[in-house]
This record gives structure tokens, sequence and C-alpha cells, in this order.
């Protein structure tokens, strides 16, 4: 079993009349989760009830809201039940039927899960405010990783064992960044059952989200533009280029791009900017929610050691995803920097007027070096404060009044 620190949140929102919406890419284990969440409340003696619509025989009974309130009353009479409904993206118009359900007042709590966000992010939040939390489950993260990989001895002193276990840290950071975090990867024993694995999750996504669900059918160019952003993560990707490239017209690239945000395949990073003359217009750059996704369309998936410059993308891509949980739920954005004469910074956060450059370097550095990049983003914007993740220690330096935080890759936290 992999511990998930979203499911402490997910079993506090059990006590709320809201439903509860869980959502994420396919394979990431939200059905498992909705499952470790029944057996809690069955232990307590509650009432559960659990449709798949993927089951055509639950699907029958989705025609309508009283018809499915009616199969809930037979299944375990009038009182409180907990409903459980796995795949929701599989019924249609489903924000408008559980807004009906909801305002019915009816006095079950329900819990929904659905991959591709297609239905979940366009129609569940627009037809369901304030009627509904999302939870987004995410790829196994990095310390949830280590936490698995050594059998919860250092659960509660984490930091401490990044701090003087750093070779195995190391071990443990690189094969993350090959395999990276879907479940079935990190539980996969050799790397040609990961192999296998990836590869049924990937058929999966294609079969199930990319033709099923949006109906699509030309999945082979789908393919080749992902294999295209994954070979350029952080850099900027030019959509006349990229459509060119996979022969496909701009309009249909940009819908296919859009597709692959909605379905939690990739994220995109639009530029910061102020002064839209000096800095690079809108181009943006995409990341993976998940590395060994990536790697595995590169044909790098398996390979004992992956290299340079290759190894500091994907260590950028890891720190992508650790800020991006972290801001969740928040309304700070992730940005990067980049001006016409090459300047460049990673990430920026922004929060209001505030923001926050943040630097990765997939080394070990030793001294409080700036780059020139990255001064010239503090000479321009006064930021209070920035970050330069590393492989090294913590320390921290001061220049032009700011104060600069060198921190190692294990600690990230703004």
């Amino acid at each position: 079993m992999i511990k998930r620190k979203i499911l402490t949140r997910l079993e506090k929102h059990l006590l709320s009349d809201q439903m509860t919406v869980i959502t994420g890419p396919r394979q990431v284990g939200k059905t498992y989760l909705m499952q470790l969440l029944r057996d809690k409340l069955k232990m307590e003696g509650k009432r559960t009830v659990w449709f798949n619509l993927d089951n055509e025989e639950d699907k029958t009974r989705f025609s309508s809201q009283a018809g499915l309130l009616s199969h809930i009353e037979l299944a375990i009479g009038k009182e409180k039940a907990f409903v459980f409904i796995d795949e929701i993206q599989r019924k249609e118009n489903a924000g408008l039927f559980l807004k009906g359900i909801f305002d019915m007042n009816v006095s079950h709590k329900f819990i929904i899960s659905g991959s591709g966000s297609l239905e979940l992010k366009a129609e569940i939040p627009e037809s369901m405010a304030g009627r509904k939390q999302l939870f987004m489950v995410d790829p196994v993260s990095f310390e949830e990783f280590v936490n698995f990989k050594t059998n919860y001895q250092y659960e509660d002193k984490l930091n401490n064992f990044f701090a003087l276990e750093k070779e195995r840290t190391g071990r443990l950071l690189s094969e993350y960044m090959v395999f990276g975090g879907y479940p079935r990867i990190v539980l996969a024993g050799s790397s040609l059952a990961k192999q296998e694995e990836m590869q049924e999750i990937y058929k999966s996504f294609v079969d199930r989200d990319i033709r099923d669900l949006l109906h699509i059918e030309k999945s082979e160019a789908l393919t080749n533009l992902l294999k295209i952003i994954a070979s350029q993560i952080g850099s900027l990707v030019n959509i006349s280029e990229l459509a060119s490239t996979v022969n496909l017209d701009q309009k249909t690239t940009k819908h296919y791009l859009w597709y692959l945000e909605q379905t939690f395949i990739l994220k995109k990073v639009t530029p910061y900017f102020r002064n839209i003359r000096k800095e690079i217009t809108k181009a943006p750059i995409y990341y993976f929610l998940d590395n060994g996704l990536r790697n595995w369309l590169l044909g790098l998936f398996g390979l004992s050691q992956i290299p340079t410059p290759l190894s500091g993308h994907l260590f950028e891509n890891i720190i992508f995803n650790i800020l991006r949980q972290q801001i969740n739920l928040s309304p700070t954005q992730i940005h990067f920097w980049k001006t016409r004469d090459q300047a460049e910074v990673d990430f920026i956060l922004e929060t209001g007027l505030e923001v926050i450059p943040i630097e990765v370097k997939h080394t070990k550095i030793l001294k409080p070096e700036i780059t020139r990049s990255y001064r010239s983003f503090l000479t321009k914007y006064k930021p209070k404060k920035g970050y330069i993740v590393h492989l090294g220690e913590k320390f921290e330096t001061e220049t032009e009044g700011i104060r600069i935080y060198f921190i190692p890759y294990s600690s990230v936290s703004v």
C-alpha cells in the first residue's frame, strides 16, 4: 500500500454535506482511494452504495435522478447512505445531473470520481457552485515515493533522512526521475514489468479518454504531438512549427494540446511579463504531470541513467510538480520569465503584485553565486525574496537588499 496524503483531506470531507468530487489522471488510484473511504465507513457502521458507470447495469440506473434515488432506497432503505459513483465522466451532462440530485435536498452524501476533466472541470464546476469540492489526485509525489520505498521508517522525520542519507536519497531521486509516480509503476518490481504497466496505462488513456470520451480518431498524430512536447520540456512551444511537424492544422493542434491538459497529461505554463514590448510574447512552455510517461514516450523509460541535459529537464519537471501541488487551491500562479536577450528564470510565482523567482539547477552548488539572468530579474522587478533549488545544502545570501535562499530539492517549500 502506498499511503496518499490526500486521503486525510478526503476523510475530513466525508463530514461535509457537499459532494466530494475526486478527479485526476487515469490510473493514479482514485478508485482505490474511494474503496479506502468506503471501508472506513463500513467499519464505522455506516451504510454505503457503490456505482461504477463503466458497468452497463449501473449505467442504466442513471437515466434520471428519481430513478437513481429509487435504486439507492431499494439497496439500503430510507436511511442516510454514502453513495460512491466511479467514472462519472461516462454520464452525459454529469454536472446538471448531480446538481439536480443535490437540489432535491436528499440526506445522502455523494463521493464521486472520474478521469478526464472535460466533464469534471467544464460542467461540474459551472453547474454545482457551492455544492461540491474538487480534490485533484496526482501521481505519487517524491515524498510519498520515498516514504513507500523506505517502508515508512522515516515518515515523521523525512527531513532528517534526506539530510543524513544523501546517497540513498540521490538514488531514489534518480529512480523517480526515470519511472515517475504512477502507483502501478511504483509497485511493479522489475524494469520490464514497469514497461508493460506504462504501456497499458497509455493504451488505457488513448482508448478510453481520447477515443471514447473525446472521439478523436487521429490518436497517432496526438501521440506524435506528445513525443515532441516530451522532447522539449522547458522550451518555448511554437504552435505553428508544432502543427507543421505533426501534419495538423494550427486549430486542431491547439485543441489537442487543450485536450492533453484536460486529461491531466500536460500542464501549460505561460510567460510572466509586465512590458510586452521587451519580453517574449505568449509562447508557452509545457510540463508533464508524470516524468515516467514522458520518458516512456521517448524510449528513455528504464535507463539506469538519464544523460545531461535531459536529466536537468526532468529535474525541472519534478520541481514544477512540487510547486504546482503546493499552490493548489491558492491564488498563486506559476509562470516562467524569458526576455529577447535570452535572460530567463525557470519559475515565477505570482500572487497579486508579489512575485518570487525560482531557479532550478540539477547540480550541487557550493557557494552563493547568482547567474546573470537571475540577477537581471531581481534588478528589474525587486522581489522580496527568491529561491534557487539545487542538489546541495541549504544556505542563503543577499543581493540588492533581496534575500536569496539556496535550498535542496528535498525541502522545497515556498
